[in-house]
């Protein structure tokens, strides 16, 4: 697996052991010679990872990290302080800035390689959602409030020891920042972990089950893959700690536990677990606008011409059971609603229409919004009867009951329908939206306040 990564540190000859050491194992590097130039450099070229010496001129490492943390354009990248201050304060301070991992000079090259591929992985996935909801921050759906909440809401960890004392034990220390709970059955642990669980501490050295296989198991469930993992370890166990890294645990904290730095190594944790999900909140959020009409809430062209087209694919399979009606219902004389009451009276109107048209029909049908009074139903697997018997219960819902507008007048809204059913192969999405639309068009004809079939040609 390899990456770019941006070296910091004022003396040269540190950046080139480093630079030497990386590229050996096919990493690209970049080099930054103070803190000033580093963040410069972070934004301009957004490394995979950066390694940050802390004693250096003007802008020490803990700064420089404290202030690329702050930039919503660089804090999603990775920071490994490395520095030859092996103070438990020192690593404090470098774990409150926002680095995700603190090493100590000599560095110890199998342990820097090994977090440098667990952070490069995570970082790899949250390139891919933060490409994937680019579009929505251009287009403004990206709320910065949202993501400032999410992340400083109270986090819910979960605690997997055999040792109930220890579990305890570790549930008062982080039960001042977070909701916790604790587990001895790794059983009952996976299942709640694919809840509403933003951390687990996993105890590495319990004796009543294999905690490097429940890791295993974890990552490989869909509901559970991307729950972020702080694991609790002997010191002296480097085997132990490079497994359960390769594995995908996301960090270790040493025994005998230091609380302040487990409660630091819990809130990086907590912090990328709710910018991941603050991403993919925004996606979904993104992709329902684009398929969803901002007024009746229905489900606009976009959607229908998606399912419309998969729905006639199968049905020119030649699948009995896929035959496809469709709906198209356009609201009468809807301009004369706009001329005489305003646009006001008019989006009340396809308002209560659309909320009318949902609650008759079925649960497998998909109302959409076709376009300014007109409207869509695609019905699959839906003969010709039955679309009619439908057709004909929405016509009458409408038409016995006036519509209510906010200033309490009432309004009697009619509609005309037209009726389309599939028949057989060779017949296509636009064909059959067609031939709907000349029911329409025969229905206005005729009178309104009807229903026509238009069979096919």
């Amino acid at each position: 697996m390899t990456a770019r990564v941006l070296i910091v540190d004022d003396i040269a000859a540190n950046v080139r052991l480093l630079q030497a050491k990386l590229e050996a194992e096919y990493y690209d590097t970049l080099t930054a010679p103070n803190g000033r130039i580093a963040i410069e450099m972070a934004i301009a070229e957004q490394p995979d990872i950066i390694l940050l010496d802390v004693m250096m001129p003007e802008i020490d490492g803990y700064e420089v990290c404290r202030q690329l943390k702050e930039k919503p354009e660089t804090r999603h990248i990775p920071i490994i302080l490395i520095t030859a201050l092996d103070g438990r304060e020192d690593r404090l301070s470098g774990l409150e800035a926002g680095a995700d991992d603190f090493l100590t000079k000599p560095v110890d090259d199998v342990v820097l390689l090994a977090r440098l591929r667990a952070l490069v992985r995570l970082k790899q996935m949250v390139d891919d959602l933060r490409a994937r909801e680019s579009s929505s921050r251009r287009a403004g759906l990206s709320d910065e409030a949202l993501y400032d909440r999410q992340i400083s809401a109270t986090g819910n960890v979960l605690i997997l020891d055999d040792n109930i004392r220890q579990a305890e034990r570790l549930m008062l220390q982080l039960g001042e920042d977070h909701r916790c709970a604790y587990e001895t059955d790794p059983v009952k642990a996976l299942k709640i972990a694919a809840g509403r669980v933003d951390l687990v501490v996993l105890n590495l050295t319990a004796k009543a089950f294999d905690p490097l296989r429940w890791v295993a198991h974890l990552r490989t469930h869909e509901a559970t893959r991307q729950r972020p993992v702080l694991a609790i370890i002997n010191a002296d166990e480097r085997k132990t700690m490079l497994k359960a890294l390769e594995l995908g645990v996301n960090d270790v904290v040493p025994r005998p536990v230091d609380v302040l730095e487990l409660r630091a190594r819990a809130r990086t944790q907590i912090k990328r677990k709710r910018y991941g999900d603050f991403l993919r909140n925004t996606l979904d959020r993104s992709l329902e606008l684009a398929i969803t009409d901002p007024l009746t809430h229905l489900n606009n062209r976009r959607f229908l011409d998606h399912h419309l087209n998969l729905a006639m694919a199968r049905h020119n399979r030649g699948a009995a059971e896929d035959v496809v009606s469709v709906l198209m219902l356009d609201i009468d004389f809807f301009k004369r609603v706009n001329d005489t009451y305003g646009h006001d009276a008019g989006d009340e109107v396809i308002r209560e229409f659309a909320r009318r048209l949902s609650l008759n029909v079925r649960a497998i049908d998909m109302p959409c919004r076709f376009g300014g009074e007109e409207f869509v139903v695609l019905m699959p697997g839906t003969d010709q009867t039955d679309a009619l018997h439908i057709a004909e219960r929405v016509r009458s819902q409408v038409a016995d009951t006036p519509f209510a507008l906010a200033d309490g007048r009432r309004l009697d809204v009619t509609v005309s329908v037209g009726v389309a059913t599939s028949r057989g192969v060779g017949d296509s999405p636009e064909s059959l939206l067609k031939r709907a639309d000349e029911g329409v068009y025969e229905a206005k004809q005729s009178g309104r306040n009807r229903v026509i079939v238009r069979a096919a040609a």
